[in-house]
């Protein structure tokens, strides 16, 4: 399988888990499009920290292109100006928002990058794998890219659109220069198979095959038509292919041609997360670039699906972005990451609802989890003055809770951790949720509140103990998912004060149980998921 760095530390391997979302047009403000994926990445990172890794997570904006430099003319800016604005005012706003922790955030207009990838090209073309030819053929603006006829569709009048942007192709004439592609077609069937979980899911994986099977074609790696782009240095009438650009930001933000050391211990990455739609240009060009460099290949690249509105993919060019925005000032920021990581499992296509996103809120959100909190806060602070009993003699009803929290972190360090299965993972801690509900229910805590002799109290002591430390099991294992809401909640434990910060727990020992100690000070705390307001118009 591909490499992946560490560094000595205490004289031990540390492992250093490096992922990446795509770097981002900055032609417009980020939708929900943008934010599922950097969302998903920052859960699966904030996961890993929580292991106890090392962990790198790289995320940025693309700045280059034709599309850029017309977006900027057509709004009386230069490029440069169009993507400070959009970077400084939308971009990095929206992820300080939304709680992403990115350890880099990468601009591809960056000289710490432009560099690199002049040297990257410099190095290809002194190598022999690139040469200087001319092309013809359809070519969509929106995505960047040379189309294949067999990929277009045609409009009613038989204009020929692209599939994804359903706008007109332009059909381009040029003399550029050509990365040997074609060559490595056998080498990364080879490497396709050596390693089956290179791409995923699975359909992706199918869909690259089979492409790359059919032939590769020589990719056209500059441009000589526009000038926004990374001056080819032995040819400065021509500017650098922006998706060969683009590609290399994973390589140069992690110290490529000028930190040997930190690039030695994080690059491969581990998991490239990008959107279906430019899947081709991270499981065949990168790693056939990586390859011509002699350079390791990446863990995986795990193609996620579109979000729909109205049957077509979220964008801006087809009208349907939605700000981020307009959902967190509603639901809130932490329901706003747990939605769509819930709701769709990742790797497919999705459908968003402001109704289902409002049952899910209010019947798993503030009924089933926020409820638990409230009620188990509100037991304490009545019959023990808030401060957590001693549990006594646990009982079979009790092992059964033991067990199934033992079960919920499993299956979600699995899934999250691993398989980035987060519809799954959530689904497992949930399950658990709804697991200590029913314990609750059962056992009736309030009617045993009655019985004021010693086993009538060690008994009501039990079954308190046992949600609490239940809880804490969850705040555990939802943090990386929620940060806020289960830091709230661990404070309302008494953990915060008995443990230490949430942070430093490790999600798999989250199932550890007795370690909320007795006498810690539960308190009821504001609502974890308040009832939401109507529905702004």
């Amino acid at each position: 399988m591909a490499a992946t760095g560490s560094e000595k530390q205490g004289g031990e391997d540390v492992r250093s888990f490096y992922v990446s979302t795509p770097i981002y047009y900055v032609n417009d403000a980020p939708h929900l499009g943008h934010a599922y994926t950097t969302v998903a990445g920052d859960v699966l990172t904030r996961w890993h920290r929580q292991r106890g890794e090392k962990v790198w997570y790289l995320t940025g904006t693309d700045e280059h292109g034709q599309k850029i430099m017309r977006t900027a003319e057509a709004n009386n800016v230069t490029p440069q100006a169009w993507c400070d604005k959009l970077v400084e005012e939308s971009w990095k706003p929206l992820w300080e928002h939304l709680g992403i922790a990115n350890d880099d955030f990468i601009r591809t207009t960056e000289k710490r990058h432009t560099d690199r990838v002049q040297e990257f090209v410099q190095d290809l073309y002194d190598k022999d794998e690139i040469y200087k030819g001319g092309y013809e053929g359809p070519y969509c603006v929106g995505c960047e890219e040379y189309k294949l006829p067999g990929d277009l569709i045609e409009a009613e009048d038989g204009t020929k659109l692209c599939p994804i942007h359903k706008k007109p192709v332009e059909i381009l004439k040029e003399e550029n220069y050509f990365f040997k592609l074609s060559a490595y077609g056998p080498k990364l069937l080879e490497f396709y198979a050596a390693n089956p979980g290179f791409i995923q899911p699975e359909s992706a994986r199918n869909e690259v095959v089979n492409f790359v099977k059919q032939g590769l074609q020589d990719l056209s790696i500059s441009r000589s038509t526009f000038d926004w782009g990374v001056p080819v240095p032995w040819d400065d009438k021509h500017v650098i292919y922006v998706w060969v650009d683009a590609l290399l930001n994973y390589a140069t933000a992690v110290g490529y041609g000028s930190n040997q050391e930190k690039f030695d211990r994080t690059f491969p990455a581990n998991v490239h997360l990008v959107g279906k739609d430019i899947l081709r240009f991270h499981a065949v060009i990168w790693p056939a670039m990586l390859m011509a460099q002699g350079l390791p290949l990446p863990g995986k690249v795990v193609a996620n699906g579109w979000l729909m509105v109205g049957g077509e993919k979220m964008s801006k060019s087809n009208l349907t972005g939605i700000k981020p925005q307009d959902l967190t000032s509603h639901f809130g920021v932490d329901a706003y990451r747990w939605y769509f990581l819930r709701a769709i499992a990742f790797g497919s296509d999705g459908s968003f609802s402001w109704e289902d996103f409002t049952a899910r809120y209010t019947s798993e959100l503030a009924n089933d989890y926020g409820n638990l909190a409230s009620r188990l806060a509100a037991m304490v602070g009545k019959y023990y003055g808030g401060a957590l009993p001693a549990a006594a003699a646990a009982g079979e009803a009790e092992q059964a809770v033991y067990d199934g929290l033992s079960k919920a972190v499993a299956v979600a360090d699995r899934k999250i951790g691993e398989e980035l299965d987060f519809q799954g993972g959530i689904l497992a801690i949930f399950d658990f949720v709804k697991q200590v509900n029913g314990y609750i229910t059962e056992q009736e805590p309030w009617k045993v509140a009655k019985d004021e002799s010693p086993e009538g109290r060690a008994r009501l002591a039990t079954i308190l103990y046992t949600a609490a430390e239940a809880l804490r099991g969850v705040a555990v294992l939802l943090n990386p998912v929620m940060p806020d809401t289960s830091q709230q909640l661990w404070e309302c434990l008494g953990a915060e004060e008995s443990l230490g910060a949430l942070s430093g727990r490790p999600v798999q020992n989250a199932a550890d149980w007795g370690q909320l100690p007795a006498g810690a000070t539960v308190t009821k705390g504001a609502v974890l998921f308040p009832r939401l307001e109507e529905k702004p118009e």
